[in-house]
């Protein structure tokens, strides 16, 4: 015959508590604050509410745990910068712009999963950032999915490679690197990196990025402004700014000038090393003559954009030739006439699209001392037409954000004038025209192209100011 013992419930001595408790088709053993095991029917509950179950040291478990699987967010979209949690699933929707996934601190086996809600990765990217000092795939840097429909898995492996990508339904992601380069004098502004050369040199890249859509750089290439007419009786002409080129914004991460759109682009980049030339001003001329034109900037990328120099001033006729503007990126003011009146050089010479700079304006007021001078062309206006009271202003020039702030450049030189008012420079560095009672022109300013103002009685057309080329991209 077999033993049986039968209890409801075994209590211990010192305090009568419950050590096993019989309850209808539930069994309680343990009580009060320790580790229950409750055995019914239809589950067995290891452990009580806000407390742990451990296995012993040495111990292995079957059956629990995570399989390698997240528990995907369904109910929680998201739509902007957020900190992922380990062992879940996002659907991240960048419809309305770009945001960050911040993951979380890492520890082996660790895992994370997003995917693209909208299938805008491609307009409006998500970045994934490592916390603190971890890896993405090896570098210690954020990585960022830019494919249509792109969902991932990150599992975090050890310190060495951090967070490992083992599942990718377009594309690898790994930690991103950025271009590396030299050249000129750096600044930086957010996570771009600007080349300023105000004279020649060499854009030296060392490194190119791992996402080719950062191996590309944004532009602004302005050559050297041309000088401003001398006249022997009042009325020459301003100098033509240097000609003005820019891309237009490859990541809209700063404000273009109105010469930064389309066909103009991005310049793709490897590996090598591009000379840049950069236009000196035209240098003053006096006797009654027209302006030294100012000479061209190259960046010799790629593709090789060059800016032409600005054209020269026109002086005083007779000898008739030299009473019109010279021709130029953008043209010199006409001068002083006996007849007919001098004319405006042409701008965007040789011709580029978009527009490298506008015409200078005509000189006017006939055949005496009243006559004045035209206003030389800036990269976005004509210049003025000078007339028997006033001679013309330089035509304006444009403004571009590319450094950080926003500069304007490449402004036409001031017509000399008659018995009137001197012209003025147009805004981006040109230079006031001369006339009474101060005859002396005003040079164009240095490293913006801006063109030389006019002279009055043989002192001299102001000299155009020297040119600038900016180079901008990602690097972090």
């Amino acid at each position: 015959m077999t033993s049986k013992i039968k209890v409801d419930n075994i209590n211990k001595v010192s305090d009568d508590s419950n050590i096993i408790k019989k309850c209808g088709t539930t069994t309680t053993i343990g009580s009060g604050a320790s580790n229950p095991i409750v055995v019914d029917g239809s589950a067995i509950t290891l452990g009580r509410c806000g407390g742990t179950v451990a296995l012993a040291s040495g111990a292995t478990q079957t059956g629990f745990g995570r399989t390698g699987t997240v528990d995907w967010q369904t109910g929680s979209i998201k739509t902007a910068t957020f900190t992922a949690a380990n062992g879940e699933g996002y659907f991240a929707n960048t419809s309305g712009g770009a945001f960050t996934m911040n993951l979380p601190a890492g520890s082996a086996g660790s895992i994370v999963s997003v995917v693209d809600y909208t299938n805008t990765f491609q307009t409006n990217g998500l970045t994934i950032t490592p916390n603190g000092s971890q890896k993405i795939g090896g570098v210690a840097s954020s990585a960022g999915l830019s494919t249509e429909g792109q969902s991932v898995t990150f599992v975090y492996v050890d310190d060495t490679e951090g967070w490992k990508n083992v599942q990718d339904s377009t594309s690898n992601a790994v930690g991103e690197t950025f271009m590396v380069a030299t050249g000129g004098t750096i600044t930086t502004s957010g996570n771009f990196k600007i080349h300023s050369f105000t004279g020649p040199g060499t854009f030296c890249v060392s490194s190119l990025a791992t996402n080719p859509a950062s191996n590309k750089v944004d532009y602004v290439v302005v050559g050297g402004g041309g000088a401003g007419g001398d006249a022997g009786d009042r009325g020459s002409g301003g100098g033509g700014a240097g000609g003005y080129r820019e891309s237009p914004g490859t990541t809209t991460c700063y404000t273009a000038s109105p010469l930064g759109s389309s066909p103009a682009v991005a310049l793709p980049v490897a590996v090598a090393g591009y000379p840049v030339t950069i236009g000196a001003g035209g240098a003053s001329r006096t006797s009654p003559n027209i302006g030294n034109n100012g000479s061209n900037s190259v960046f010799a990328g790629t593709t090789t954009i060059t800016s032409t120099g600005g054209g020269g001033g026109g002086g005083e006729s007779p000898p008739g030739a030299q009473k019109d503007g010279q021709p130029g990126g953008s043209g010199g003011g006409g001068g002083k006439a006996s007849s007919p009146d001098g004319t405006g050089g042409s701008g965007n010479t040789p011709p580029v699209s978009p527009s490298q700079g506008k015409n200078g304006g005509a000189g006017g007021g006939g055949q005496d001392a009243s006559a004045s001078g035209g206003g030389g062309g800036g990269a976005s206006a004509v210049g003025g037409t000078g007339s028997s009271c006033n001679s013309g202003n330089g035509g304006n020039g444009v403004t571009s954000g590319i450094t950080g702030s926003n500069v304007a450049r490449a402004g036409g030189g001031a017509g000399a004038n008659g018995p009137g008012t001197p012209g003025c420079g147009g805004t981006g560095g040109g230079g006031d025209g001369g006339g009474f009672p101060s005859p002396t022109a005003g040079a164009g300013t240095v490293n913006t192209g801006g063109g030389g103002g006019g002279s009055a009685n043989n002192n001299g057309g102001g000299a155009g100011g020297s040119g600038i080329i900016v180079i901008r991209y990602k690097f972090q």
